[in-house]
């Protein structure tokens, strides 16, 4: 595909450690290439960042998603406060993972709200922007003074599945908060939506109760913004295929993939786990089901539309 056209003047694109694959490709169609950065450990393993280029005056865009460990979160504070030192006329971060974001409230006496401490994190450390794909809530938006622009990878995946030419499909939410995403990605499918009613005892730990909506004989998808040890998608896609669904396939931003999740993904009856390379996903969690689709192309959009004082939203039209 072409590189899209934007002058190699005026703008830099940064990365960290946590996943420069991914900003490689928004270089890439960026028509240019990443910005030098040195990024090393002490011995006592402190982390320590240099940017090698003169960014004086120029717009930044540190491209690193804040998954676990938590040095990644580190690195992008580094970046930012580096890039703001170093003269640079904005800084915006570029957060493909929001990490933290499930720690967006107190559901429980004497806890912290993460999600808000990473957002003061990331304001107090100069950042002027914040450009993140698919928050886990979209609320999280309003724990910002700064502008932040907030993309979907739905379009990735629509692409996707309108390939596979699917018949008689039926979208199905895993659980009540997924509900508005699955009925967009029903719309855009043209498809049948049903949802979930889910129930979680514990952190982690998912239980299907009952399937609101018609299902059998059908193909299923089932939308989610993140798998992490993926006890909802297995037990959903159990629940389905127990009511007579046909193939079942699975979708997600962000492949957490702690713990058991490979085992449980590989052990369930799902024809297709499509995820993007949000985070990095090393050998040991791919699988044969595992379908991995860029989002490189629609970052490096945004950062153009943004560069350019551009409507971001206007991707989404």
């Amino acid at each position: 595909m072409d590189r899209l056209a934007v002058s190699k003047s005026g703008f830099k694109i940064l990365s960290g450690t946590a996943n420069p694959a991914l900003a490689e490709d928004v270089a890439h169609h960026l028509g240019t290439e990443l910005c030098r950065v040195a990024v090393q450990r002490f011995a006592d393993g402190e982390v320590f960042v240099r940017i090698d280029e003169n960014i004086r005056g120029a717009d930044v865009f540190i491209v690193q998603p804040t998954n676990p460990p938590a040095e990644n979160l580190l690195e992008m504070l580094l970046l930012v406060d580096a890039a703001r030192r170093a003269s640079a006329a904005r800084v915006t971060c570029v957060l493909p993972y929001y990490g933290y974001a499930r720690q967006d409230r107190k559901d429980q006496p004497r806890v912290a709200i993460g999600a808000k401490l990473v957002a003061n994190l990331i304001e107090t450390s100069g950042a002027d922007r914040l450009l993140g794909i698919d928050f886990h809530q979209h609320q999280l938006q309003g724990f910002f003074d700064i502008p932040v622009d907030h993309l979907y990878a739905a379009p990735v995946f629509v692409s996707h599945f309108r390939k596979k030419q699917l018949k008689d499909l039926v979208v199905v939410a895993p659980d009540v908060g997924s509900a508005k995403m699955a009925r967009g990605f029903a719309k855009r499918l043209d498809a049948s939506f049903a949802i979930i009613d889910k129930r979680r005892p514990k952190a982690n730990v998912a239980e299907v109760v009952n399937v609101v909506g018609e299902v059998a004989g059908r193909d299923c998808i089932i939308p989610d913004d993140m798998i992490d040890t993926a006890g909802t998608v297995s037990e959903a896609a159990r629940a389905l295929k127990e009511l007579g669904a046909n193939d079942i396939y699975v979708c997600a931003t962000h492949a957490l993939l702690s713990g058991p999740a490979v085992e449980r993904l590989s052990a369930a009856p799902i024809k297709e786990v499509v995820v993007t390379d949000t985070i990095a996903c090393p050998p040991e969690r791919r699988f044969p089901a595992l379908t991995i689709l860029s989002v490189g192309e629609l970052v490096a959009k945004a950062i153009r539309f943004t560069h350019s004082d551009q409507s971001v939203s206007s991707l989404f039209d």
